[in-house]
């Protein structure tokens, strides 16, 4: 068993958030499910840009090629736009679309639009193109089931605008638009979908007898509801959250994919 007791690696790490490593990493079948933007891979401007930090990769690499253990992305980006970013290998389970899309064992992506889906997404692209016609450095990006609003390079007072406007005038004009506020993005989808349901979904998929997840955003906190007593949820950053312990950012979610590989190995060398 690798020795953990106190190694500069993990110095930063919750000695509680240790002891629940030291048990999650024992059980027979897991899964480690994580965010990409915020958890894996530093906020930056442009999304494009984002990468996981170098500790981070290597952690998840090393966790995809232990036997009995299964590593899923589970984003609000498509899962062209996760590919490109994250850039793993094909055992990785991708979900993107906080649900919507799901590429698991095969390089096919499910998703189903009905005629209709695809009719209201047309409209909403429209009504969010009048949205930010006037409004400096807010942008559209397209989802495969709606968009996203992002306001991360505008001022506060155009932010404020376009998420105000965007509600009331999709407000307006649809019933049932499933509608997500994460750190200066407002997501609107004609198919509702979250990321507990993803989680619930990929646990049955790979026969996890425990998951852990990792996340940051408000969006994440459906996955952190979904899981279960012997599951283990790890938020990045601030605010109120339903995981069960937290780290200041990447770099200590980093740290903790990193122990958990080195627990998970030596737990596998002893089988």
């Amino acid at each position: 068993m690798v020795d953990i007791d106190s190694p500069p690696t993990y110095s930063r790490l919750p000695e509680p958030l240790i002891g629940a490593m030291r048990e999650i990493a024992r059980t027979k079948r897991l899964l480690v499910a994580l965010d990409f933007d915020g958890t894996l891979a530093p906020e930056v401007d442009e999304p494009e840009q984002a990468r996981a930090t170098p500790e981070a990769r290597e952690a998840v690499l090393r966790l995809l090629e232990m036997p009995n253990t299964r590593v899923a992305l589970v984003s609000g980006r498509a899962i062209g736009s996760l590919e490109q970013v994250a850039d793993l290998p094909d055992q990785a389970l991708l979900i993107g679309s906080h649900g919507i899309e799901l590429r698991l064992d095969t390089p096919d992506v499910r998703l189903n639009l009905s005629s209709d889906e695809l009719e209201r997404r047309g409209e909403l692209n429209r009504v969010l193109k009048d949205v930010v016609e006037d409004l400096d450095e807010v942008w559209i990006e397209s989802k495969p089931a709606g968009f996203a609003l992002h306001t991360r390079l505008a001022t506060a007072e155009d932010s404020r605008i376009a998420h105000l406007v965007a509600r009331r005038e999709t407000s307006a004009e649809f019933d049932d638009l499933t509608v997500r506020e994460g750190k200066n993005v407002l997501e609107f989808s004609v198919r509702s979908t979250t990321k507990g349901e993803a989680i619930e979904h990929l646990r049955e998929y790979t026969g996890a007898t425990a998951v852990f997840f990792a996340g940051d955003d408000v969006t994440d906190e459906d996955a952190f509801a979904a899981l279960e007593p012997d599951d283990l949820g790890l938020k990045s950053g601030e605010g109120a959250t339903l995981a069960n312990y937290r780290v200041p950012g990447p770099k200590d979610v980093a740290r903790a994919l990193a122990l958990l590989a080195d627990l998970r190995e030596g737990d596998v060398h002893e089988q």
